[in-house]
């Protein structure tokens, strides 16, 4: 039988790391603490308060479980190995070894949390799509993007909720809003933020010739418990409202209701029509615009927040994150990171971790 010593050790070493990055004897204390507040009688006498702990010990307690998990499952497979040698029992080599590489993975996803460094990576993330350079295939692509997006979101079984998606002209849209919920939302997303890039044989081209064109990712962390904060001036905003087109498909309630808002200091625009009445709509849509200036107050007063925004460039050329190319060859690549794909139809299917993990990577090597 394999000696798997070496595999077992390591896996120790890895969990043994993840347990101090993680501060797992401070979550177990803070669970402790949590659990006695839950359990008060008059928790829920304030609902808010009582929302927020009741998150947080959801977030530590999975923590604390998934850590106590692996320990458990670590032990197991090393008391089995043992009492294999001991015995000269080969017929266990396949489940030490399946459990090594499952532990193995485990400890992959686990130590991926490490990489989430920013203040607000665990909000939930406000994600906006817009077309840029290229006409009709851009719009085509920003509506491509979108899909792409929601697709991704729902393989890591994140809650979405689309709140804008303005049509394009001839096919696609021009802009979409949505917000995705779950846990490090924001922190995987913000990896998206910047210029998109799409090179293909133009479906929208009598001659089938090749087209470049591109779209724009831009997300802010979604502070809804926050959002208090910020002293919004009715006399501020200019308020429209107009009939939804039912832009994107499936992907829009159709509603006589969609509100725009504009803030007139800042210029910041948000829409909402998903909702079904105006009065939603327009709450909703003060939600996002809460969260976009608390981010720009937060920017203000600390200037490590800027990140937060990110370079602001033109959806043209020289200014992409990310090429995807489908036409003369396949290939998806990053230009910060430099992760690379063949298969673009999976990557269009959501299937993204790769480069986001490849940008979370990329990020803590960065100076400052």
């Amino acid at each position: 039988m394999r000696d798997f010593t070496d595999d077992l050790r390591s896996l120790q070493t890895r969990l043994s790391d993840a347990e101090q990055y993680l501060g797992y004897d401070n979550l177990r204390i803070r669970r402790k603490e949590l659990e006695d507040e839950i359990g008060r009688s008059d928790l829920w006498d304030d609902p808010d308060h009582a929302r927020v702990v009741s998150q947080e010990y959801g977030r530590v307690n999975d923590d604390v479980a998934s850590l106590e998990q692996l320990r458990s499952r670590l032990e197991d497979a090393a008391a089995l190995f043992e009492l294999a040698v001991e015995e000269g029992d080969e017929s266990v080599a396949p489940d030490i070894d399946e459990a090594v590489v499952s532990l193995a993975a485990a400890l992959d996803q686990i130590e991926v949390r490490s990489l989430f460094s920013g203040e607000h990576d665990e909000s939930d993330a406000v994600a906006e799509v817009h077309a840029g350079a290229g006409g009709t295939d851009a719009q085509d692509w920003a509506e491509m993007m979108l899909r792409m997006y929601l697709r991704w979101a729902e393989r890591r079984g994140f809650e979405v909720e689309i709140d804008e998606v303005t049509a394009g002209q001839e096919a696609g849209i021009l802009s979409a809003t949505f917000i995705v919920k779950g846990r490090y939302a924001y922190g995987w997303l913000s990896s998206e933020r910047g210029v998109h890039r799409l090179v293909r044989m133009s479906p929208f081209d009598a001659q089938h010739r090749r087209q470049t064109s591109f779209a724009s990712f831009e997300v802010t962390p979604f502070l809804e418990e926050l959002a208090e904060e910020v002293d919004i001036d009715e006399k501020d905003l200019r308020i429209d409202t107009y009939r939804s087109s039912g832009a994107g498909g499936q992907h829009v309630n159709v509603t006589d209701s969609a509100v725009r808002i504009t803030h007139m200091p800042t210029g910041v625009v948000v829409s909402c029509q998903n909702e079904r009445s105006q009065h939603q709509n327009k709450a909703k849509a003060m939600q996002i615009l809460a969260a976009k200036l608390l981010e720009r107050q937060r920017e203000d007063r600390r200037a490590e927040l800027e990140a937060l925004a990110g370079p602001r460039s033109d959806v043209a050329w020289g200014n992409q994150i990310r090429s995807y190319v489908l036409a003369p060859f396949q290939l998806v690549k990053d230009l910060r990171s430099d992760v690379d794909t063949g298969n673009v139809d999976a990557v269009l299917d959501g299937d993204l971790d790769r480069f986001m993990e490849g940008w979370l990577r990329w990020r803590r090597t960065q100076p400052g």
